[in-house]
């Protein structure tokens, strides 16, 4: 029984190093946007499947026999595909799903549905900081006239595509007390965040709590209507079972 880990989060690292120790042969799946990412403990291959039709392949030919979806939560559309090709050739499927964030008092959020709405409730020569990450810069383009800062984990080769804009390399987890240093040096007053949950990204939000920035907090997409556990230990327990059923 053979376990496919979508991974690519703080929490499938964790994953894969329980289910290592619990001896449940997996193989993990990092999207490779990351470059150089840290090795997981069990045989990892990198970059997509190529298709939803190519993927079903991929299933069948390395004898998948469980889908462990721990992606991002905004990686709605990997999610989507994988439980629908898992329950199209009924396999188990799993998704670990952190809780969202929710505002705590002091904070100055204001909830959208994507990108567009984000940048409709932001005024020209709004210092900005894109906690997004890279891939979602071609959606902000609207706030050109504002001084947007984007975070990437690595170093870009191109220029920033706006005029008052940069990059910032920095790779997470980071602290409350760095990410305030990081937002005063900046003169940031508005953060953009995609609500991701889980521990790791909060120290942003908890800065921008004490120094009193906005904070643009784009909602979830929707997610695939399947089993979801919100703990490493209970995905992990799921897997587990999974390799004792006959």
């Amino acid at each position: 029984m053979t376990v496919l880990l979508l991974a690519g989060t703080g929490e499938a690292r964790k994953v894969a190093e329980g289910l290592d120790r619990a001896y449940v042969p997996a193989i993990a799946s990092l999207a490779g946007v990351t470059e150089a990412p840290k090795p997981l403990p069990v045989p990892t291959r990198v970059g997509g499947f190529g298709g939803e039709a190519a993927f079903r392949d991929y299933l069948i030919g390395k004898d998948i026999k469980a889908v462990l979806d721990v992606t991002h939560p905004f990686a709605a559309q990997i999610s989507t595909r994988a439980a629908r090709v898992a329950a199209a050739l009924s396999l188990p499927y799993c998704q670990l799903l952190r809780p969202a964030w929710q505002p705590e008092a002091g904070d100055f959020w204001t909830a959208v549905p994507d990108a567009a709405a984000a940048c409709a409730r932001i005024a020209p020569g709004a210092k900005v900081f894109l906690a997004t990450g890279r891939k979602s810069l071609p959606d902000f383009m609207a706030l050109s006239q504002c001084d947007v800062t984007l975070r990437v984990v690595d170093p870009q080769a191109e220029a920033f595509p706006m005029p008052l804009g940069r990059f910032v390399t920095g790779r997470p987890p980071f602290t409350v007390a760095e990410e305030k240093a990081l937002f005063e040096e900046l003169g940031i007053d508005t953060l953009v965040v995609k609500n991701a949950g889980g521990t790791a990204g909060k120290a942003k939000l908890v800065a921008a709590r004490d120094l009193g920035i906005r904070v643009i907090m784009i909602d979830r997409p929707v997610q695939p209507d399947a089993l979801q556990v919100t703990t490493v230990e209970a995905a992990v327990d799921w897997a587990v079972a999974q390799k004792v059923m006959p």
